[in-house]
């Protein structure tokens, strides 16, 4: 399957941007974010990828998994995205990130900002349980588990949603990548209006 080229990655033109992944434990962030990053290294764009484990583990070590500590989680993520993206790279952040309000706050902070709904049926989840996060969940050794005794709620008008219960890993990939180029395409017409307008007045 063929990528598009012109990717935003004109990052190196200063135009960074955040992809933020979310979704259901199990539903296919990592692997999605990992395809679109190797893609986009791969064709020399600047890109780094902010995995919601590995900053649990990291940045956000000693946060639990109430709402306040989730959305603090979220918030630290978005802190450092926006920190990257402001200085022209393409940022991948794949993080349950369940509650909309925050995530709606961290794309007003972030500005280029892409959501991506990973959608896959909890069931279908729970199947793969990559983390053993559900299998945990149904025997009482853990709690506040997204989908079972915490909410997730949906985003409302996601730039992609990838339905991984009936798409491939590469599917998935394309879609984003896609969406990358077309964010690109309008970061360009934008400024070459801007660009019009000031030759006018000049």
């Amino acid at each position: 399957m063929s990528y598009p080229d012109a990717l935003p990655g004109d990052a190196k033109r200063g135009k960074g941007l955040t992809v933020w992944f979310t979704g259901l434990s199990s539903a296919g962030k990592t692997t999605i974010s990992r395809s679109v990053y190797e893609t986009l290294r791969s064709r020399g764009h600047r890109v780094e990828w902010l995995d919601g484990d590995v900053v649990r583990r990291r940045l956000s070590k000693g946060l639990g998994f109430s709402k306040e500590d989730r959305d603090e989680n979220t918030r630290r993520i978005g802190f450092v995205a926006e920190l990257l993206t402001r200085n022209g790279v393409i940022v991948l952040v794949s993080a349950i990130s369940p509650y909309r309000a925050v995530r709606d706050e961290m794309r007003a902070a972030i500005g280029n900002f892409l959501e991506v709904y990973v959608n896959a049926p909890l069931e279908v989840c729970q199947q793969r349980d990559v983390n053993g996060v559900y299998l945990r969940a149904r025997t009482g050794q853990i709690h506040q588990v997204t989908g079972i005794d915490d909410p997730y709620e949906l985003p409302l008008a996601p730039e992609v949603v990838c339905a991984t219960d009936r798409e491939t890993p590469p599917q998935s990939a394309a879609k984003v990548l896609g969406a990358l180029d077309n964010f690109q395409n309008s970061l360009n017409y934008a400024a070459d209006c801007s660009r019009s307008l000031l030759d006018v007045a000049s």
